[in-house]
């Protein structure tokens, strides 16, 4: 209940000093008595969709300590504490990037990277992994998810989310400028949108939502991908990471916050809103790599 109310609150807050920034810089006057103001419009909708996505993605690393209680590792208490961390710093250094922060979290298998910069991230485990993996199957799946700050995956889906925000904003408001122009022909009393505007943009924000999630979750897929291999690259063979998706394949993995779901290691359900493959195709993928 309390991620639910959380993630809720987060996203009424970023929508309203969204639009804060848009009646500051004056692009939300799109709708004038001229008619629709494309370039106003464009810049609306580009403050609206990249706006949303870049907030999102600079305070993901602490929503995600917050929702999922990621107890960083300051000082190690205890040997597996100690070879966690030592276990990220070895791949970051072989990745060139900066030591990501490291944490725990209660929970059943699974594991995320977050964070909005390739030098500041978050690495975490949840305990259900450290207990049910091999150490040579947790170190994979740490390398796959260093592997995803390497390729700067959080910043990436970020451009891509936003993207399709700002086209899901403009092109619904086209077309509901259009239908409600069309439903109007002829009245010349009233300049002002009318009902059907309204509710056309509403309809066609769900529905162009949906079509936008469905792409953004295909880049997702094929960046699972491109972890996995890098997990390989990491590791310097590709059985350890074939191995820690079997093992994944055969328990239910944690449930992750909406807001770090895509950058966890668990493989989804393998449909069109799947953030990941099915773990079947991930190991296809690995087994059929060439190193």
């Amino acid at each position: 209940m309390k991620r639910i109310l959380l993630f809720v609150l987060t996203n009424v807050a970023v929508v309203a000093v969204l639009g804060i920034v848009a009646s500051l810089l004056g692009v939300n006057r799109y709708l004038t008595s001229g008619g629709l103001h494309l370039g106003a419009l464009l810049g609306y909708a580009l403050v609206m969709g990249f706006g949303g996505a870049i907030i999102s993605l600079l305070i993901s690393k602490p929503m995600a300590k917050w929702t999922s209680g990621v107890q960083i590792i300051e000082q190690p208490r205890n040997q597996d504490e100690a070879w966690i961390v030592d276990t990220v710093r070895k791949f970051a250094d072989k990745s060139g990037i900066g030591m990501p922060e490291v944490g725990i979290f209660e929970g059943e298998p699974n594991a995320f990277a977050t964070g909005a910069f390739k030098n500041s991230a978050l690495v975490a485990v949840s305990t259900g992994l450290l207990q049910s993996m091999t150490h040579e199957e947790i170190e994979a799946v740490i390398a796959h998810e260093v592997a995803h700050i390497a390729n700067g995956d959080m910043v990436t889906m970020t451009l891509i989310q936003g993207v399709m925000n700002t086209f899901v904003v403009f092109l619904s408001r086209v077309i509901a400028y259009a239908v409600d122009s069309f439903l109007r022909k002829g009245d010349s009393e009233n300049s002002g949108p009318s009902m059907a505007y309204t509710i056309t943009a509403i309809v066609l924000d769900i529905l162009l939502g949906f079509v936008a999630a469905i792409i953004v979750a295909w880049f997702s897929r094929q960046r699972e991908f491109r972890a996995d291999a890098g997990a390989a690259q990491l590791m310097g063979r590709k059985q350890p990471m074939i191995n820690a998706l079997a093992r994944l394949g055969g328990v239910h993995p944690a449930e992750l916050p909406k807001s770090i779901a895509a950058m966890g290691i668990a493989g989804g359900m393998g449909q069109w809103f799947s953030t990941h493959p099915p773990i079947e195709e991930r190991i296809a993928a690995l087994q059929n790599a060439s190193h």
